[in-house]
């Protein structure tokens, strides 16, 4: 059943405020837009972002990626979801004097609060990106939105920009979903830093003999008498922990050999995003 859009009205959108929609950074910070908020094939993140330790709200499968990208980036310190273009008669003037009409609800006809798809903390400044299709950048209603965006943060001199799927690229976001959820691994604390250690130099050295990962990552469970399953979820940890690296460029395939894999630290309590 598809998913009914949430109706926007004043009293609503003043709600919205007080609740502290679109306020406060990192872990604490509070998305304008959720997935309940729209019609969309959104979704939360499987398990907490790196770099937040909070789940992010992407209302579409270009944000989720684009958001991937981020998180895997160390030089991203904060990343802010559907952040709001506030307050509201600042976009309403800037339609009005470009000559646009500014979003309205459908149903309603109350004026919406733009938001910006992610504002990003990168190193010591501040960056705004919307992230559509490319096919979205042809629709001349688009283009006229994306203007009202581009005026507002130049006004507060955010550099802001357009993300479309031609720049994404795809393998690398695929592995770092695969590795995602399991930065924070339960088996870490549970089975102990001693049997972690052994695991990581047993599998390590299978590794580097280019041995095929998913018959490594068995033969270590077995060896240990780990349950099945460990042992690969935990060279995910690892890679997402960016404490062994393999070629993230090309897709990772269990069934084949770690391309370039190589240890980059050999202490699992590495400090990392996240924690």
């Amino acid at each position: 059943m598809a998913k009914r859009k949430r109706q926007f009205t004043e009293a609503k959108i003043e709600r919205m405020i007080q609740e502290g929609r679109g306020q406060g950074s990192g872990k604490d910070y509070l998305p304008w837009l959720t997935i309940q908020d729209v019609p969309s094939e959104g979704r939360a993140t499987r398990g907490v972002g790196w770099t937040t330790g909070r789940r992010h709200q992407l209302l579409s499968d270009i944000e989720r990626d684009y958001f991937y990208l981020l998180d895997y980036c160390d030089d991203v310190t904060d990343i802010r979801e559907q952040f709001p273009l506030l307050p509201l008669e600042e976009t309403q003037m800037i339609a009005e004097k470009i000559g646009v009409e500014h979003p309205k609800d459908p149903k309603t006809g109350i004026p919406v609060v733009m938001t910006t798809d992610f504002l990003i903390t990168y190193r010591d400044k501040t960056l705004a990106r919307t992230v559509k299709p490319s096919a979205e950048l042809e629709n001349e209603r688009t283009i006229a939105k994306f203007e009202i965006e581009r005026i507002y943060w130049d006004s507060r001199h955010v550099d802001w920009g357009i993300i479309t799927d031609s720049d994404l690229p795809d393998a690398l976001i695929r592995n770092i979903e695969w590795v995602h959820k399991e930065f924070h691994n339960e088996d870490v604390p549970a089975l102990g830093i001693f049997t972690i250690r052994n695991l990581q130099q047993m599998l390590s050295a299978r590794l580097h003999n280019g041995e095929v990962v998913s018959r490594a990552c068995l033969a270590c469970d077995e060896q240990l008498g780990l349950d099945a399953g460990t042992s690969l979820a935990l060279f995910r940890h690892f890679i997402a922990r960016k404490i062994w690296s393999v070629d993230m460029t090309e897709r990772i395939i269990p069934t084949l050999p770690a391309k370039d894999f190589s240890e980059k630290h050999s202490d699992i309590r590495l400090e990392a995003k996240g924690g």
